[in-house]
Order: structure tokens, then sequence, then C-alpha cells
């Protein structure tokens, strides 16, 4: 078995033409997700695994359980979905056992929960911080319950008419920052359990299973046997504050290319919003702050980059 999957990915790298990729592919493992999968996708995918092969190839090799992890990062909407179940699919298809998983099923909350405690940081913070800088008066804080019914208390249009919110916006964006992508956030401990099982050889784990209603929690016992890589897709797959990832791969996007992707993607209501986009732009600083660690960068063009091209893009596109 171990000879047989290196000498497939030699394969491979001497001569790979991707198969035909099919809609009723394996689509990764968060539950209700099904992501069309687009000519640019795979395009992406295409190039992301010629370059990951002999990266993989290392890894494997340096296992003595022949296991290997790849974490396929980026913003909401750039595409991870889709191009994990590409490279899932195209090892399979080589004979190199591969398997996606979701890090979305790791947050201490359900999606509903968490959107409620992101706004409950963002709104206590601000408004404390009013308060501390002497900025707080009861007409104020009419307006501002106004402004959070409206869900426009994050907007920074509205400091044109109403100044003390740019007080407000910023203290709430900082204690936000502070939450976002965190261990507060993300149950790191247990998914950097799951890859160490991996990464040992175990061939049966226990893997959590999320979806957005409060009772839908639950755990399935995967079989691992045959299994070589895991692609876990995640938004945090880089973020250095779990261990067990051996190849971390950034899909690059900037904020309004991010934006844009989840608009088109239209899977949430609330992807327009003032406060989503304050996310996302928090999300995007992180990003970008991990990108040295990224092992393999893929542009949106479908290119593969170099730290010093994908800063370029970055500033670029802000």
């Amino acid at each position: 078995m171990t000879d047989y999957v290196l000498n497939r990915i030699d394969e491979a790298l001497r001569a790979w033409q991707p198969p035909e990729a099919t809609q009723d592919m394996p689509q990764g493992d968060m539950p209700g997700d099904k992501v069309w999968i687009g000519p640019q996708a795979i395009e992406k995918a295409q190039t992301a695994f010629r370059a990951l092969l002999p990266l993989l190839r290392e890894a494997l090799a340096a296992n003595p359980a022949r296991r290997a992890v790849v974490a396929v990062t980026g913003g909401s909407g750039v595409g991870k979905t889709c191009v994990s179940a590409l490279l899932t699919y195209y090892l399979n298809q080589l004979g190199v056992g591969a398997y996606t998983h979701s890090g979305d099923n790791y947050p201490r909350r359900i999606p509903a929960q968490n959107d409620a405690e992101r706004m409950r940081i963002f709104r206590f913070a601000g408004t404390r911080a009013l308060v501390e800088a002497g900025a707080y008066s009861p007409e104020r804080a009419e307006t501002l319950r106004r402004l959070q019914r409206e869900d426009t208390d994050c907007d920074p249009a509205q400091r044109a008419a109403h100044a003390w919110l740019a007080v407000y916006q910023a203290a709430g964006r900082e204690a936000l920052s502070g939450y976002l992508g965190t261990g507060a956030e993300q149950s790191y401990e247990e998914i950097g359990d799951v890859l160490r099982r991996l990464r040992a050889g175990e061939d049966k784990i226990w893997l959590r299973r999320l979806g957005r209603g409060p009772e839908d929690l639950w755990y399935e016992e995967k079989d691992f046997s045959g299994v070589s890589v895991m692609v876990l897709e995640w938004t945090h797959g880089n973020s250095g504050l779990f261990e067990g990832v051996d190849i971390p791969v950034l899909l690059s996007s900037t904020p309004a290319e991010t934006r844009a992707y989840r608009l088109a993607r239209g899977r949430d209501a609330n992807a327009d919003t003032a406060f989503i986009t304050m996310v996302l732009e928090l999300e995007q600083a992180k990003l970008e702050a991990r990108a040295e660690a990224a092992k393999l960068i893929v542009s949106k063009a479908c290119r593969v980059l170099s730290l010093e091209e994908y800063k370029s893009e970055m500033n670029a596109g802000r």
C-alpha cells in the first residue's frame, strides 16, 4: 500500500490528465452543503492539483503511516468547497484514497448562535466604549437602538450623520476581531485531535457533524482504512492555532471578490449586510497575516502565486 500510493503520485508527476468531473461527485461532509462546480473552480482545482502533487508526495513519504492533511483555506465564497471536492476526486481517481472534511463542523456554536454572539460582542464593546469616552447620552442611546434594529449600526456611512459612531464602531470592530477565528469561536482542540489520530494511522475516527438547527449536532464514525489524504476545507485551516496540517493551500481573493462570490452563491440571506462585510474584512486580514505559512497560493485567475505576488494582488485589490 505504501509503495503503491507513492508510485501513483510519481506517475502523476510525470503525466497527469484530469478526469472529467461530474455534478454527482462527493462534495464534502458539511450537512446540507451542495455547491455547483463551475468551469473556474475546475480550472483552479487543476492548477492547484498539479502544484500540490510534489508537496503531497513529500508529506506522505515523511510520515511512516503514509497519511497527510491538505488544508484548503481562503475567504468565504472563494471556492474552498468546490476546489476541495475536486482535489479529493482527482486523488481518488488517481488511486490515492482521499476524503474531504469540512472545518465548518467545528465551531462552538451553531451558525445562528454564533452570528448572534458575534453581534453581541461588537455591540457590547461599542456601547461600552461610548460610555468610557463620555460620548453616551439618552438621545444617542435611542439613535443607536434604532440603527441596531435596522442593522446599520456598523455601517461606516452612518458616521456622516452620527460622528460619535466612530468610537462605537472602532471598539466593536476590535473586540470582534479578538473573537473571530480564535479558540473562543472554534473547537481547535477537537479538530486537532482528529488530525493527530489520522496522521498516526488510526482507521476508525469519530467526526463531528454540525447543521444549522439547535439539535443538529452529532458524530459519525468514519473508516479511514484505504484513505491516505484528508482534504480539510476551512477558512481557518491555516490559522496556526492547531496542529496536523501538512500542506496549507490558500485560495486568494480580495475582500471585494469575496463579497461578490458570496452574493453569487446566495447561500446566506444576510450576505450583503454591513456587518457581514465587516466580518469578511476582519477574516481577510487574518488570512493575509497567515499567508506566509501557506505552502501553495492560487489566485482567482487560476495562477500559482508567490507570497510577494499575493501581497501585490491584495494591495491592488483594496
